[in-house]
This record gives C-alpha cells, sequence and structure tokens, in this order.
C-alpha cells in the first residue's frame, strides 16, 4: 500500500462543485473508474478528518476511512461509471456505508462482493401514514409507545410471536410478501407499495445454511437492536403538496409510522457465510482487491450465483419482517383508539431497501445496459415514469424514505431523473454515522440523552440502556445536512428534487 502525506492525498481530490468531489484513478492503487462523493461544508468536514487522520494512524475506527473505502470499490474488476459515495457516507466493512457501484453483467470478470450488501441484508424503511392527527396522540403518547414496545418484540435475543415452522421459512424464503399475503399478516394493497413488490424472484432457499435458518426461525416479527426503530412521526413540513398528496400525506400534524429493520440474524449468517467462501474463490480465480474486506467472486461463478440466490432469500426474510411488525404495528394503533387498521387509513406509503445487490437495466454512455447495482446504506430512487415503481408515483417519482435520529426529522424524497444519470438511480439512506458506537458510550451520559429528548416531548421504549447512548442524537450526521446535499446536488447539475416531510 502506498503511504502518502495528508496533502498528498489532496492531489488527488477535486472540488467539482460546492457539495461534489471527484476522486482521481491513482488516489488508491488500481481504480478501474474515478470515485465520487457528495458532502456539504459540515459533512465535508467530517470526511475530510477522517482522511487527515488516517494518514496520521493508518486507519479510522477499526476501518479504512471512507474516501479510501469508495477508492478501492473503484478497483474491483468490471465496476462501470463510477464508485459513488452519497452524503451519509461513513466507514464500512469492505464498501463505505452509503458507497453505491454498478458493475456490468456483460463484462465475465465482473464481481458480486457481499462487503457491497453489508451484513443486514435488504435493512430498509418502510412508512405508513394514518388518519389520526398529533391531537389525538399526545393525550395517550406514553401509552401508545408502550403499547408499540409490548406489541413489536425487541433486543438483541428477542423472538418473534409470529407463529412459524421449518416448512413456514422455507416457504417465507422464496415467497417473501406473497408469503404475509397469504398467512394473513399484510394487505393485498401492501405490496403494490413495496419495492420489488416484497418478493426477489431469484431466491433459492437451498442456498441459505442449516446455520442461517436456525437463527431466523425464531426472529421473525422483531425489530432487534442498534439503529433499528419503530417510530410514531408527525408531519411538520410539507415541501411539495402535489407529490405528498400522491402519497396520502395530506395535512401538517398527521401522525405516520415508520419501521426500520432488517433481515436479523439470518442474513449476517448468510453474509458471513458468503464471506467465507468467496475468500477461497479469490484464490482459485486469482482475483485481486485492494481490501480483504472486499472478498467477492465473479457474477457469473456458481458462488456468485449462490450468493445472489441466498442474499434474495434474505431479502425477502426482511420484506415479510417488516410485514409482520407492520400487522403488530396495526393491531396496537387499533388496541389504542378502539377501531381498525382499515378505519385508520394505516396504508404504507411506501417500503425501500439500504443493503441490496439487484440486476437493473441503466443507460451509460448513451447505450442500454444490465449491471448489478450494490447499494450498501443507500436508497433506489428512480425517476417518474419508470416501470418499475407504482402507478401511484408515475408522475412524483419514487418515494424515497430518508430515516433521521431520536430527537431530529426524518424525510420522504422522490426519484428524478437526474438522480438517474448520476448515480443509476441512488441516494442516501439516512443521518449516518458521525461517532462510533464505542465512543457514543464514552462521550454520552444516559440521563442526559434521556432528559434532551424529554424536553422535546419525545417518549421511548429501549431494550438497553446503552442503545440511547449508541444512538442518539450526537452519534449521527444531521440528517438535514444530508437531505439538503441532495437537494444542491441536483441543482447544481441543473435536475429537480422533491422533499416532504415527516
Amino acid at each position: 500500500m502506498v503511504v502518502r502525506t495528508y496533502q498528498d492525498e489532496l492531489k488527488y481530490l477535486e472540488r467539482i462543485n460546492s457539495v461534489t468531489w471527484r476522486i482521481k484513478k491513482g488516489f488508491v492503487e488500481n481504480m478501474n473508474v474515478e470515485g465520487m462523493f457528495f458532502v456539504n461544508e459540515f459533512l465535508e468536514k467530517l470526511m475530510f478528518d477522517e482522511l487527515k487522520q488516517s494518514c496520521r494512524s493508518g486507519g479510522f475506527g477499526g476501518f479504512l476511512p471512507g474516501m479510501k473505502q469508495i477508492g478501492n470499490v473503484a478497483a474491483l474488476p468490471g465496476i462501470v461509471g463510477k464508485s459513488i459515495g452519497l452524503p451519509d457516507v461513513h466507514s464500512g466493512y469492505g464498501f463505505a456505508i452509503g458507497n453505491m457501484a454498478a458493475f456490468d453483467m456483460a463484462d465475465p470478470n465482473s464481481v458480486i462482493s457481499p462487503g457491497g450488501v453489508g451484513f443486514d441484508i435488504n435493512c430498509g424503511v418502510r412508512l405508513l401514514r394514518t388518519n389520526l392527527t398529533e391531537k389525538d396522540v399526545l393525550p395517550v403518547r406514553e401509552q401508545l409507545a408502550q403499547s408499540l414496545f409490548d406489541h413489536i418484540p425487541v433486543g438483541v435475543g428477542s423472538k418473534g410471536i409470529i407463529p412459524m415452522n421449518a416448512k413456514d421459512l422455507e416457504e417465507c424464503l422464496e415467497m417473501g410478501m406473497d408469503w404475509s399475503l397469504r398467512e394473513g399478516y399484510s394487505w393485498a394493497e401492501d405490496k403494490e407499495h413495496c419495492e420489488e413488490y416484497g418478493r426477489m424472484l431469484q431466491a433459492d432457499p437451498s442456498k441459505v445454511s442449516p446455520r442461517a435458518k436456525k437463527r431466523g426461525l425464531p426472529q421473525l416479527g422483531t425489530l432487534g437492536a442498534g439503529n433499528h426503530y419503530t417510530e410514531i412521526q408527525v408531519v411538520d413540513e410539507i415541501f411539495d403538496e402535489y407529490a405528498a398528496k400522491k402519497m396520502g400525506i395530506e395535512f401538517k400534524g398527521q401522525i405516520c409510522v415508520m419501521i426500520h429493520c432488517g433481515s436479523r440474524g439470518l442474513g449476517h449468517q448468510v453474509a458471513t457465510d458468503s464471506l467465507v467462501v468467496m475468500e477461497k474463490v479469490m484464490k482459485r480465480d486469482n482475483i485481486l482487491t485492494n481490501d480483504r474486506q472486499l472478498a467477492c467472486a465473479k457474477i457469473n461463478s456458481p458462488e456468485g450465483q449462490d450468493y445472489l440466490k441466498g442474499m434474495a432469500s434474505a431479502a425477502n426474510y426482511a420484506w415479510v419482517n417488516r410485514s409482520s411488525m407492520t400487522f403488530l404495528a396495526r393491531q396496537a394503533f387499533a388496541k389504542m383508539f378502539e377501531s381498525t387498521p382499515d378505519d385508520l387509513d394505516m396504508h404504507i406509503i411506501y417500503d425501500v431497501s439500504h443493503n441490496i445487490a439487484k440486476v437493473e437495466e441503466h443507460f451509460l454512455d448513451g447505450k442500454q445496459k444490465t449491471l448489478l447495482v450494490h447499494r450498501k446504506g443507500s436508497t433506489r430512487a428512480f425517476p417518474p415514469h419508470h416501470p418499475l415503481i407504482p402507478v401511484d408515483y408515475q408522475l412524483t417519482g419514487q418515494p424515497v424514505l430518508i430515516g433521521g435520529t431520536m430527537g431530529t426529522c426524518s424525510y420522504v424524497l422522490t426519484g428524478t431523473e437526474q438522480g438517474m444519470n448520476e448515480t443509476f438511480g441512488t441516494t442516501c439512506h439516512g443521518a449516518g454515522r458521525a461517532l462510533s458506537r464505542a465512543k457514543s458510550r464514552r462521550n454520552l451520559d444516559y440521563m442526559d440523552v434521556l432528559n434532551a429528548l424529554e424536553e422535546k416531548g419525545i417518549s421511548i421504549r429501549v431494550a438497553s440502556p446503552k442503545l440511547v447512548m449508541e444512538e442518539a442524537p450526537e452519534s449521527y450526521k444531521n440528517v438535514t445536512d444530508v437531505v439538503d446535499t441532495c437537494w444542491w446536488a441536483g441543482r447544481q447539475a441543473g435536475g429537480r428534487t422533491s422533499l416532504s416531510g415527516p
């Protein structure tokens, strides 16, 4: 590895406009394409501080700095376009979290890397609307928070209450939300407002190891821990009334519910199993990478195809998991307000994936190409009139759900044609960590965080006190900075970005 001073590193970085930076070839070894990342002045400081610290110590929190990881991904075989860091980008395993990369399916050397999907396969966000108002919820705020906490199991070792046996699990991995519909845990229209309609058809449960299935069997319908949450939100601002109304977001003060979770232990085990296999495959096929965490296999190799099929199965599990929690959340609201979920208008606005690799059609240099797009900590954001988004959103573009942190806001964006051209229809996924979990626990006080939330009128329920510090707003970047960066990137490139609350 080339060791350079911070000043030498800066020679490979070029500002394109106020929010866009280019990473030139040579920043790391063997780059096949350039890198690019989007940051405003506040996020920029975090990114460059990471790089500066790594020049002094050789690493950042156990990983390479985000910029170096974007560069290393640009060196993977078969990558096309650019290796792109979205505004919430930060260091992760292999790929940075918030790093998108596309690989040409027609290139026999193109690879698929589990590090470009992540350990929590199809971690994603789902947003439900209601016809309730803030005035309806405030008097029962504490009771409703407790009711949700009682209905939805949380915590590292949490076990689900959705009946599930080995046969059910096999069908769930293959069918995704079609299983939830058949078993009565989702509404027929739910999957219409879900990416991939809640089912990846290439799923093959036989490619999921017995150990992964054993971990997944008891966990269906559980939130888990970490940054996963079920949150009752209030619409605070509407920037695009037409787009908002198409989503059923009608007025300020409207209550929505956001569910953020993934494939739990099953997805983690699928990723772990695949990394072990791919490290051996790389030696066999003489695949070289700049970082061993970027273990990969050729897409069309048996191992590459096995991973795609196992990943798709884990993705289906994640959609069933969110569907199960949607069922439980609907039950909690119905019980609290002595009504029915239907009468409360608890319809899904949209469900998006954050950690996934998908085969998609895109135009590159004026030619249509079939690409395998890795989105890790990033969200698909397709524009108006795209055939893969619901009829309801053909005129507005795909809803994009950007979760904030405890005590801050979340956003709903819409996909644009400019994003399709610049980032293969991809944008950010959330605030992005600014402090590691360990650093958050060292620097923050449990009661200080709780008191700050209480002052804002926020009620929380957590499985473990340490999660309060780990997920405190101070542990993350400012989500408004992240979304503003997306907006400015669209403006400066001549595009249009629409935003709507909550």
